[in-house]
């Protein structure tokens, strides 16, 4: 069936990420961060992911905010930043990131092409609205759907149920795109049409499922979504 539905995953995909720490290390004063402020980034990323797998196998479920803040925590002494200021500055910079430059026209050729659009994400409601408003797309998005309403993180099945509920679609008619290879591999193997965004050019992650497109940013997502 023909692609009904284009769902992002937020953090890393449509919203940049590494801008909270690269833009605090740009600031004055920043010696230390601006030594190893991309380390700093891939550390925190990472971090807060791992939290979220062992919060889910644990059974264990938190507000995405607090796995954040305990990945920045360990990512901060990680990196010998013992800074209580400079953890406030991150934190707050975290609720103003800016989406990536191909977003706006991207999503708005989307909606053009009559194509519902969404978030699906792990980030708490308050945490996501943040990131629509000050990346300025919500015009673009039809909904943003977060974990918290089955309280699990991705990659558990009831996230992606979230998808056919709200839009009333076979799976097969959803084209859901993430960052994270594990992402768009297990939401392959839940029945979606998947793009993994690799910006980084990283290896293939080995898992039973793999995405069934790979792309280096998301300017042609239209342009694939209508061939599929």
């Amino acid at each position: 069936m023909p692609i009904t539905t284009c769902v992002f995953d937020a953090y890393g995909t449509l919203f940049d990420v590494a801008a909270a720490a690269r833009t605090a290390a740009s600031e004055p004063g920043r010696d230390d961060l601006a030594k190893c402020w991309q380390k700093l980034a891939n550390d925190w990323r990472l971090k807060q992911l791992q939290y979220t797998w062992l919060r889910a196998v644990a059974d264990a479920h938190g507000d995405f905010w607090d796995v954040t803040q305990d990945g920045l925590d360990w990512a901060m002494e990680n990196n010998g930043l013992n800074d209580a200021e400079l953890r406030e500055r991150l934190l707050q910079l975290y609720w103003e990131l800016q989406a990536y430059p191909e977003v706006p026209d991207m999503l708005g050729a989307l909606k053009s092409a009559g194509l519902s659009t969404a978030i699906l994400s792990n980030g708490s409601p308050a945490m996501l609205d943040g990131a629509v408003q000050s990346a300025g797309v919500g015009e673009f998005l039809d909904d943003v759907l977060s974990v918290e309403s089955v309280g699990i993180f991705k990659p558990h099945k009831s996230v992606y149920d979230l998808v056919g509920k709200r839009f009333d679609c076979a799976n097969d008619e959803v084209l859901f795109v993430s960052s994270n290879g594990w992402d768009a591999a297990a939401s392959a193997g839940y029945g979606f049409q998947t793009v993994w965004v690799n910006r980084a050019g990283e290896p293939m992650d080995r898992l039973p499922w793999k995405p069934t497109n790979v792309l280096k940013d998301l300017t042609t997502i239209p342009e694939l979504a209508a061939k599929l």
